[in-house]
């Protein structure tokens, strides 16, 4: 089933979303490279698609686990989280629809 995983950084998260970012986008790759992510990336904190020194305000990753708990420890592993990246993080399951 499909998962999305909304994150909400804490404010001034941008030098600690620089510095987890490799490890973060690997991760990723991982799930990319097993057909399992749908949608992945952050929300800038400006209506820019590069918001430079803004940051970003969270993400959203939409990806199929076989359960909301392999999603919620996939999530709790992230190394955002790690970081001190996000300042909360929900995960409901998704029914795509579109496209």
């Amino acid at each position: 089933m499909l998962y999305a995983i909304i994150a909400t950084d804490v404010a001034h998260s941008l030098e600690k979303r620089l510095a987890a970012r490799p490890a973060h986008v690997e991760r990723l790759k991982q799930l990319q490279a097993e057909g399992r992510v749908v949608l992945a990336g952050p929300h800038p904190a400006i209506d820019s698609n590069d918001p430079g020194d803004a940051g970003f305000s969270g993400s959203l990753i939409v990806a199929e686990f076989a359960s909301l708990e392999a999603a919620q420890a996939w999530a709790k592993a992230d190394p955002y989280v790690a970081a001190g990246v996000y300042a909360d993080v929900v995960i409901k399951p998704f029914k795509q629809v579109l496209p």
